[in-house]
């Protein structure tokens, strides 16, 4: 059993430290959380109760290993590093929405069938990834401090060195592209 598991967490190594690498940007200290979140996996195997899949455990102790160093960083980015995501925002909106903000017919999202039913399927979360690997690697970033590891958006801007406006539009710069890599990969297609 205990075999299992190492092979299990050698073939989920990559995905670990693609999500450390992303969020830590530094590929010395995503190899650290990963050997870290490794370790403690191999470690504390009797604490996995499995009322999770084995991989969202291991996410979850390689957060709270990210959230630990990001929040002992004190290093600043500048915030013309996150300009090239800005770029094109207010065309984005405009293109997408009228003058009062409601949105324009050709662009209005469409419905999707049972979202709920989707997050079940092992295949919904490959493409959530798939679409998640596409956005421009600092505004995924900024995307999986606030809806993955939880951050506020203070101590969002404060690692990244943007403003809270900025963090906002970047955001639902992420959503909108998301949404919009779901709808096409997912909902509308044999997932959906």
């Amino acid at each position: 059993m205990e075999l299992d598991r190492q092979s299990e967490l050698n073939a989920l190594r990559p995905d670990l430290l693609r999500f450390a690498r992303l969020q830590l940007r530094d590929a010395g200290a995503a190899e650290d959380a990963v050997q870290e979140t490794m370790l403690a996996a191999l470690l504390g195997s009797h604490a996995f109760e499995s009322r999770s899949s084995y991989k969202t455990w291991l996410i979850a102790i390689l957060r709270n290993k990210i959230i630990d160093i990001i929040r002992g960083q004190s290093r600043e980015v500048a915030a013309s590093s996150l300009a090239d995501d800005e770029a094109g925002d207010d065309l984005l909106s405009e293109s997408l929405f009228d003058q009062r903000g409601h949105w324009q017919p050709e662009t209005q999202p469409g419905r999707w069938a049972d979202p709920e039913a989707s997050f079940e399927q092992q295949q919904f979360w490959a493409v959530f990834e798939a679409c998640l690997d596409h956005l421009p690697a600092k505004t995924a970033r900024v995307f999986m401090m606030r809806e993955i590891l939880g951050f506020e958006t203070g101590e969002i801007c404060k690692e990244t060195g943007i403003s809270s406006s900025n963090c906002w539009v970047v955001l639902h710069r992420a959503r909108m592209t998301l949404r919009a890599c779901l709808e096409t990969n997912w909902f509308a297609g044999v997932g959906g």
